[in-house]
């Protein structure tokens, strides 16, 4: 079966706050888009749809994601929900300028050939590794919001939430919210922490109001916050039956005091977000580490314009910012790709780079809670599992070193680390600063993993699909 190909002017992968913006933009200013996204509707993670004849989670990224839903079906946008995107590349034709983007959708393989490319992919969530995290019932924060969000149910209770940053208490608020409220929610942070942050918080006096009524429908639904701790182990059988948490310091690592069991059969728990940079990777894109922004993070101008070329990464998956830095982003890289194909847009720009520098402040004092602790990382205990589709453990990844693995990817080669499915995704930022703990190098010296396709797991069958002989195109013969 030959694969179909269809072109448009600005292929646009993630239809979330940031992609989703840029689409309306580009397609105010006559430019044709193409907005590719694996879910059936837009809005992202932070503002999913609920699946057809779900209860709603009542809830301002609800209001948020149906207005974007409703803009993008009155616009000229095309909607390529449903597609799992696996490869990118530049276009392959001689002297064509653009990319190519392969895709897999309800009608089977397609190829998308644009003029510029933007990579709207959003970030990944990050759970550093503890005893017994693999067991049924630990799921991450982000997974118990798509339960929620989608399917308007909650996790099995007794529930406990524990992490780190704000995506805790909205967990929290929002399990209250539908009748569950979690057995105890686990802060890595002392009350103290947010405290000193509060200045840095009050710079978006909106969302920061959000948190606070997150905080009180905990205090009246008498939701006990543990602070200053985190989870050490997840205790069960064949599924989660209890939670062990004790204290930790400042760095994550544990210390003296003392350890409770919190029964369970539900944990959610998240420990930050890392960019979803898979497809700046796979094109060459330069990217460098910084811990603020979630890890590696693809460096771009105001518009997302990267090293390649024609090709944009705006909002998480460039650098972990948040939903309304990722939303004011995309707009910001619609005004320069329409100005590089000559279309400008009649919206003016100033806004929107006030509202940047504006919202970075609120983004730097949350960047800094998710970031990555060196002292949990370190703690992780040698039998415990941290790539988790290849079942290599802290000890397996040690010895690798131990034997000459200098780098990430030489350490991918003797352990099979990050070879899974997932590609590194869960487990790279951690195995990669465990690397370099025992290397005694900076976290960046050590490298990350190199991107390759297929970009999410496809089958061979969606690629192939149905053909006969008769179907494959054989070139003439050579003249004599």
């Amino acid at each position: 079966m030959m694969e179909p190909a269809v072109s448009c002017d600005v292929a646009i992968i993630g239809a979330g706050p940031a992609g989703g913006h840029c689409a309306l933009l580009l397609a105010d200013a006559g430019l044709h888009v193409r907005l590719i996204d694996e879910a059936s509707e837009p809005g992202g993670q932070i503002w999913r749809a609920p699946l057809p004849g779900m209860a709603v989670l009542p809830s301002p990224d609800h209001k948020e994601g149906e207005a974007l839903r409703e803009a993008l079906r009155a616009s000229t946008v095309e909607l390529m929900a449903g597609h799992r995107v696996w490869s990118v590349g530049r276009a392959d034709c001689a002297g064509a300028d653009g990319f190519t983007v392969c895709a897999v959708g309800p009608e089977g393989p397609l190829t998308v050939r644009a003029r510029r490319l933007v990579a709207a992919t959003g970030a990944f969530e990050r759970v550093v590794p503890f005893q017994g995290w693999t067991l049924p019932g630990v799921m991450g924060l982000a997974a118990a919001t798509i339960l929620m969000k989608s399917h308007g149910v909650v996790p099995e209770g007794p529930v406990v939430v524990a992490g780190a940053g704000p995506l805790l208490f909205a967990v929290a608020a929002s399990l209250t919210k539908l009748g569950e409220p979690p057995a105890a929610v686990v802060d890595m942070d002392r009350r103290r922490d947010w405290l000193r942050r509060a200045p840095g918080l009050a710079s978006a006096p909106r969302l920061m109001a959000r948190g606070l009524r997150w905080m009180a429908s905990l205090v009246r639904a008498g939701v006990p916050v543990v602070s200053g701790a985190s989870v050490r182990a997840a205790h069960g059988s064949t599924r989660l039956q209890a939670v062990e948490i004790g204290p930790v310091d400042r760095s994550g690592a544990p210390r003296k005091g003392s350890v409770r069991t919190l029964e369970a059969h539900s944990l959610t728990v998240g420990h930050g977000l890392t960019p979803g940079g898979e497809v700046a990777g796979l094109l060459g894109a330069s990217r460098v580490h910084d811990p603020v922004c979630g890890g590696w993070v693809t460096e771009t101008d105001e518009a997302g314009r990267t090293s390649v070329p024609g090709f944009h990464a705006i909002g998480d998956c460039a650098a972990v910012r948040g939903a309304v830095l990722a939303e004011t982003g995309g707009k910001l890289c619609a005004h320069g790709i329409a100005q590089d194909l000559r279309r400008p847009l009649r919206a003016a720009i100033t806004p929107l780079r006030k509202a940047i520098r504006r919202q970075s402040h609120f983004a730097d004092v949350i960047g800094r809670a998710l970031a990555l602790r060196d002292g949990q990382v370190e703690a992780i205990p040698s039998d415990v599992i941290v790539c988790r589709c290849e079942d290599v453990t802290r000890s397996e990844l040690d010895a690798a070193v131990d034997r000459g693995g200098a780098d990430v990817n030489q350490v991918k080669h003797f352990s099979r680390c990050g070879m899974g499915p997932c590609q590194g995704r869960v487990c790279g930022e951690v195995a990669a600063t465990l690397i370099a703990q025992r290397l005694g190098l900076k976290r960046p010296l050590v490298g990350l993993f190199t991107p390759r396709p297929p970009l999410r797991p496809v089958t061979l069958d969606d690629l192939v699909g149905d053909f006969t002989y008769n179907d494959i195109p054989i070139p003439a013969p050579a003249p004599l």
